[in-house]
């Protein structure tokens, strides 16, 4: 029967076409803010003049140093994703199959360094572990060394590292919730017939956690393959991936044609990418029997399960240090327990007559973040509830939206932010210099969030419910309004939450298409740190601690109200 089906069995095509029916806006918002800015970029690269040039793919292809860059970006992103997972794959199960005191904080602290910006997040990882950073001067005390024991400056390592630090997170939420909801009497019954306990995992476990350890490591690639800050910062000269070169080839060299060419190739790689992640997420994502926490999950009781447990946990709570050490450095300016850095924020410091102030930054950025919520929380349900229809003749179209609205994801926040410049500022779509742009730009980062936290929990819904509900007479908009919304309403929460610490920590694209006189609170913090003294430093760390704490607070929010939707981020 399908999901949709009339009481007396026949499907109800109408309900499915209108259904169908509503990626029409969602549709209509990427082709216009996403698509056709992106086709502008790629028709004044490929076709200058109006006329068709391959120059720009011959020198991408004839040139040895960018086929080096496609492949130092290839295998970086593999080698990170391939660390990140092994690393988080024992904290995963730690929060999968054990209750502890924090196990909510750490989880939502852990997920802060995901949605800060990478300018912040760059300001910690050094406060961390530069070379006059909090574990060097530790280690030079406890050493007797004068000179700093660890430089990571402009090393492959650096890099590896803080894409570990930035998408440790993903895996452990993705895997230990998927991890949470398989049945412990199934590994108890592999024990019982003699299987080890490493046995059990690999012959029980571990095929039912495929599905989710793909998932997990495929999105994690996206984001290491596009990464930009990381390399750009901690990298330095000796390093370049492709969006780094993107951004090069734009801003510092002008070269327009051979920007959109690595942009193209870019996405095509990342289309693919997206594609394997989104069939692997539906994988994980189908009508399942969910088990109580009761059940999944116990407090360890001996010795040896609190030793293990501290063990796996280790690496969760060495993602908070870096967050811990910028917040102490902004309350320590002189060694010493001090608020200066913070009052510093509403004065002007440097008695320009265009000075704006921090604190109208963050009014900005708040502004900005809520009316991104809405538009991505209307968007996102309207897609999802497109995208969970399973039973229908339509499935490879849904598919292919599926993989489609993914997009943004991996795409150059360089290269969005350009395409809006070029795109967006004649008509029909002149927002060059309206507030709203920031607010469009925003909407496509997040959206691909809200989708993944609502779209998983809308597919996990038994289908039982909806056919009883059908066969007592409910008409499909009633089993939508009365079964699936108030199932999925906490999903919308955690998706609205995520769309919201989203706009606020995101800087690549806000960087090109804000106004001077409207600042963000990134933006803010990269005019701090773009400028000399302490007084200009201190400002950066106060503002980075204040985004890092709202962030905080909507991860802990997100924990509040989430229930364990399988796949969700």
């Amino acid at each position: 029967m399908s999901r949709w089906a009339h009481p007396a069995g026949f499907k109800n095509r109408s309900w499915e076409l209108a259904l169908l029916a509503l990626a029409v806006i969602p549709s209509l918002f990427l082709l216009a803010f996403y698509f056709y800015p992106l086709g502008s970029i790629l028709s004044l690269s490929l076709a200058p003049g109006g006329q068709l040039s391959l120059k720009s793919i011959a020198t991408l292809y004839g040139t040895p140093y960018y086929l080096k860059t496609l492949w130092f970006t290839t295998w970086q992103a593999a080698l990170s994703t391939f660390l990140t997972v092994v690393l988080a794959l024992p904290g995963a199960y730690a929060m999968a199959r054990y209750t502890f005191p924090g196990k909510m904080l750490l989880q939502a602290v852990s997920t802060v360094p995901f949605v800060l910006p990478t300018i912040v997040v760059a300001l910690a990882f050094v406060a961390f572990l530069g070379p006059r950073g909090w574990l060097n001067l530790a280690l030079m005390r406890l050493m007797a060394l004068d000179e700093p024991p660890l430089d990571l400056r402009y090393t492959l390592g650096a890099i590896l590292v803080a894409h570990v630090f930035y998408n440790y997170s993903l895996v452990l939420r993705l895997v230990s919730t998927f991890w949470s909801h398989i049945d412990p009497q199934l590994t108890d019954a592999a024990r019982m017939l003699g299987a080890n306990r490493w046995r059990a995992f690999r012959e029980v476990t571990l095929p039912l956690l495929l599905p989710a350890i793909g998932a997990s490591a495929a999105l994690v690639f996206v984001f290491c393959f596009t990464s930009f800050g990381v390399v750009l910062i901690l990298g330095g000269p000796r390093f370049a991936t492709l969006e780094v070169e993107i951004f090069r080839q734009t801003v510092q060299f002008l070269n327009l044609p051979l920007a959109g060419v690595l942009s193209l190739v870019q996405i095509v790689l990342m289309l693919a990418m997206l594609t394997i992640y989104v069939r692997l997420q539906g994988r994980i994502s189908i009508p399942i029997l969910l088990r109580s926490q009761g059940v999944t999950q116990k407090r360890p009781q001996t010795t040896r399960e609190w030793l293990f447990l501290a063990l796996v946990v280790a690496p969760i709570a060495a993602t908070v240090l870096p967050l811990y050490v910028l917040l102490e450095s902004s309350l320590t300016p002189d060694g010493s327990l001090s608020f200066k850095f913070y009052g510093d924020l509403f004065r002007n410091t440097r008695g320009s007559v265009f000075y704006v102030a921090p604190i109208e930054a963050m009014r900005n950025s708040l502004g900005f973040a809520l009316a991104t919520m809405f538009l991505s929380v209307v968007l996102g349900l309207m897609i999802s509830a497109v995208l969970a229809n399973r039973d229908t003749q339509f499935k490879p179209l849904l598919r292919l939206l599926d993989s489609i609205f993914m997009l943004p994801l991996g795409t150059s926040a360089v290269t969005l932010g350009l395409g809006f410049i070029i795109a967006l500022d004649h008509p029909p779509l002149n927002l060059r210099t309206s507030p709203a742009i920031i607010v469009v730009a925003h909407t496509l980062v997040s959206l691909p969030f809200v989708v993944r936290s609502v779209l998983p929990a809308l597919q996990s819904i038994q289908p039982q419910l909806r056919q009883a509900a059908a066969l007592l007479g409910a008409s499909p908009w009633q089993v939508w309004r009365e079964v699936d919304l108030p199932i999925v309403a906490r999903a919308v929460v955690v998706g609205a939450v995520f769309a919201f610490t989203v706009s606020m920590g995101e800087f690549g694209a806000t960087s090109l298409i804000s106004r001077p006189d409207l600042p963000t609170m990134p933006i803010a913090i990269y005019r701090f740190l773009s400028r000399p003294g302490m007084t200009n430093y201190g400002q950066a760390l106060a503002m980075s601690s204040l985004l890092m704490g709202v962030c905080t607070v909507g991860f802990i929010l997100i924990e509040r109200f989430r229930i364990g939707e399988i796949g969700e981020f």
